[in-house]
């Protein structure tokens, strides 16, 4: 399997090259050159498969530069993390089925992708003998899970951008209390826009990029996606065993379009005839459900919401969808990003307006429905939404038709205490939340600006 760029502008290169890479050279995001085809027989052998397993399937298809023990072994221990057996363990809880992704060491759907992204750095920097600056961006959950993949590994540095006092409490307690020596928590003054806009611009530096080795944790690496692909696939599969073979609906609550973004390429692997339908669901920063219900893609200001994770007006990955739109042209891919990069803005037609239809449904989802939602979902079935949770689930059921609906749990309640206690009353806390209280933070806060971030990377790339 080889990867090319959403602009065309570099030759096919290695799977290992694109987890490395990060961020194409030429400012695009990587994909694979062509999607395999998985036949029914197949598909019908990885039915009953642990999630390790399907996971080694799924991920060997497009990493065909590591070897099939050093995969397995690199997938083992990434999941040995988790606190579930199922590791996405899916329940049904009235019409709706849950699909619970926050079983990992931080609590949130983003550990399924990073306890692996971080294996796999760790993996090739020993084989090259070689070591990596890590530089990302976080409207909450990414950072602590890529801080939890990487910390205390020897050859990798992590540098994480979180909007400052933009982040939950929590979220912002399980960055800061990680007090090991190669992780570096920067609070910025700005937005997570802003966050991810300086991480893009380093990136695009190439100079820079390459003296200090820099690695991506963000949904612009593409391993991120190819891991999440897996728990749609194990989801259709744990459904199926429930209600019959057909086809599923999923609901995802989405900000980067990352999570949604791989649920598109496991329809494409399963075919329509398993999963019919996405339905794409944000809060009130709403660029992505304007794009799909309007046909219009473009920029305004970010709003604070409860589910801040998702306050996000620039879907990074984006760009990956719309090189699919443009039928595999990267040229053309490139001059609308350079554009929208000017404007602000992407205008439709009719005709692509209904593609997209054909591929996502979409909603806007206020704050007053997130509240009433984990309000009445927790009265009618005893369970608890985060606030994330709750957007997808608003969006899931107005969608429900007559298939099995499975709503992405992204995040454990107890990460928004505040807002779930505003709904239906205070929670107690797991032991992993309510330790943190009282402990040393280590926290640096800092200018919104890429010469700032760079000058504090270059001060600490010292063997």
């Amino acid at each position: 399997m080889r990867y090319i760029s959403t602009r065309g502008g570099i030759a096919p290169i290695s799977f290992k090259d694109a987890v490395m890479m990060g961020l194409a050279t030429d400012g695009g995001l990587l994909l694979p050159e062509v999607l395999p085809q998985i036949s029914a027989q197949t598909l019908e052998s990885w039915r009953r498969l642990k999630y390790q397993d399907l996971a080694y399937e799924v991920i060997s298809l497009f990493s065909g530069d590591i070897p099939t023990a050093d995969l397995r072994r690199l997938l083992a221990n990434s999941y040995a993390t988790f606190s579930h057996p199922d590791i996405t363990p899916v329940a049904k809880h009235g019409d709706v089925y849950i699909l619970e992704l926050f079983h990992g060491p931080t609590l949130a759907f983003k550990d399924v992708a990073l306890q692996f992204l971080g294996n796999l750095f760790e993996y090739f920097l020993q084989a090259d003998n070689s070591g990596m600056n890590i530089i990302g961006a976080t409207s909450g959950d990414t950072g602590s899970a890529a801080i939890y993949g990487v910390r205390g590994k020897e050859r990798i540095k992590i540098f994480i951008l979180h909007p400052h006092k933009r982040v939950s409490p929590i979220q912002e307690l399980q960055m800061t209390t990680v007090l090991d020596d190669n992780v570096f928590n920067l609070a910025i003054k700005g937005s997570f826009d802003d966050g991810q806009a300086i991480v893009k611009e380093i990136f695009n530096n190439l100079a820079f990029k390459e003296k200090h080795h820099l690695g991506a944790v963000n949904s612009i690496n593409w391993a991120r996606i190819l891991a999440q692909i897996v728990y749609y696939i194990y989801s259709y599969f744990r459904v199926c065993d429930r209600e019959g073979e057909g086809p599923v609906d999923f609901a995802v609550p989405t900000g980067n379009f990352g999570d949604i973004f791989a649920g598109f390429l496991a329809k494409q692997l399963l075919t329509a005839k398993r999963i019919r339908r996405l339905v794409l669901a944000t809060n009130e920063n709403d660029i992505l459900s304007r794009f799909v219900n309007q046909g219009n893609y473009a920029t305004g200001n970010v709003s604070q919401t409860c589910s801040p994770s998702m306050d996000i007006q620039l879907a990074s990955n984006f760009e990956r969808y719309l090189y699919y739109l443009n039928n595999s042209d990267g040229e053309r891919t490139r001059r609308e990003m350079e554009s929208f990069a000017r404007s602000g803005t992407l205008k439709f037609e009719a005709a692509v307006r209904e593609r997209v239809k054909d591929d996502f449904a979409a909603q806007r989802v206020t704050e007053a429905e997130i509240a009433a939602t984990i309000k009445s979902f927790y009265r009618q079935n005893n369970y608890v939404l985060d606030p994330h949770t709750a957007v997808g689930v608003t969006a899931g059921i107005a969608h429900k038709g007559d298939i099995p609906m499975i709503c992405l749990a992204t995040a454990h309640p107890g990460k928004f205490g505040d807002v779930v206690g505003r709904a239906i009353g205070p929670q107690a806390l797991p032991q992993a939340l309510a330790s943190l209280a009282g402990m040393e933070t280590r926290c640096e806060v800092v200018a919104a600006e890429s010469a700032v971030i760079m000058d504090i990377i270059a001060r600490h790339d010292k063997p």
